[in-house]
């Protein structure tokens, strides 16, 4: 399998993006990488090339770029070429920390929606802090589209169980509606509505609605949301979690020497809180809904969180999730067609 990277995205691009990229390729021995960068700038990071091709691209869409304009104008840039290498075959999937919103919209116009999906969703992974079955669940849309319509959130849903059940290995993935109140009634007449059409979905195990404050204790394996519920909603659980650990410190550091010998014991429990809360293990957020793999990592990734996403691709490619979305939205074309009907 071929993955196609951008290596000038990014806050520490293009030193701990070929990092990454080449503890990976130790990882993972049936992987080739086309990179995409600045020559002068990334070919003395490669300490050596087996199964990585380095591809000159002489513009960079920068973090201040307007995103749609960018992919437009900056034809030569690393991000619109290498989604143009997964558009005409040459890698099986595109991945980048750099510009979010040239990301996504390069995923859009270059490589492509799948037939029948109207919005793609931009997924994410997130922890559930229980033990001793401490797992995972995704959420989805965490930010692609801030404007979204009740009917693309039921889409999220069957995309969200799919890449559950291809890449998280759950067999039956509970699947939960975002919503303020678990009762079926709750919510907006939207909610309502995308409640309903969830509820006669034969193939989908939902579970009704959830709420934002059980979500890490393992409320659903697949949350649906609109983006901009979904984009809040994850950076108050990343913000929380930050401001937590601080204030342990602080209270710590403020405590005197019984304090500071108190938490020096308990120094084991705190690295492990903080492993669980760190997203970055946890690779990248995915574009589900396009026909090949766009995933996009943190602006602040360094090469342990490129590593964990080209592990996340590898699985998303050898599970062919991408090839199962086509399959299931072509032979469902009538049944969906009603539902976008009915939700108008």
């Amino acid at each position: 399998m071929k993955i196609a990277v951008d290596a000038m995205g990014g806050d520490y691009a293009p030193a701990e993006i070929i990092k990454g990229i080449e503890q990976a390729r130790d990882a993972y021995s049936d992987i080739e990488f086309l990179v995409f960068g600045q020559e002068d700038k990334v070919k003395p990071l490669i300490q050596t090339d087996t199964r990585i091709t380095l591809i000159p691209a002489s513009e960079v869409i920068t973090m201040a770029d307007e995103p749609v304009r960018a992919i437009r104008r900056k034809k030569q840039s690393s991000i619109v070429l290498a989604a143009t290498a997964v558009k005409e075959g040459q890698a099986d999937a595109f991945f980048s920390a750099g510009n979010s919103g040239a990301v996504l919209a390069a995923g859009l116009l270059i490589v492509g929606r799948i037939k029948g999906i109207d919005r793609p969703g931009l997924t994410t992974t997130l922890p559930v802090l229980r033990k001793p079955d401490q797992s995972n669940f995704v959420m989805l849309d965490v930010g692609a589209n801030a404007d979204t319509k009740p009917f693309n959130v039921v889409q999220y849903a069957v995309m969200g169980q799919y890449y559950a059940q291809s890449v998280m290995h759950v067999d039956h993935p509970r699947v939960g509606l975002l919503n303020n109140g678990t009762e079926a009634d709750k919510g907006d007449k939207a909610h309502q509505a995308i409640y309903q059409a969830l509820s006669g979905i034969e193939d989908l195990n939902f579970i009704g609605n959830v709420e934002s404050r059980d979500l890490l204790n393992g409320a659903a394996d697949v949350v649906v949301t609109d983006g901009f519920t979904g984009n809040a909603t994850l950076k108050a659980i990343e913000g929380t979690a930050l401001s937590m650990l601080k204030l342990i410190k602080g209270e710590i550091m403020s405590g005197g020497i019984g304090g500071k010998i108190g938490a020096s014991m308990l120094k084991p429990v705190f690295k492990n809180v903080q492993q669980a809360m760190d997203y970055s293990q946890y690779g990248g957020a995915v574009l589900l809904g396009l026909k090949a793999p766009v995933v996009k990592t943190h602006g602040s990734s360094k090469a342990a969180t490129v590593k964990n996403t080209i592990g996340q691709i590898h699985e998303l490619i050898q599970t062919h999730s991408a090839e199962q979305l086509v399959s299931y939205f072509d032979q469902h074309t009538d049944e969906m067609a009603a539902l976008k009907e009915s939700l108008k």
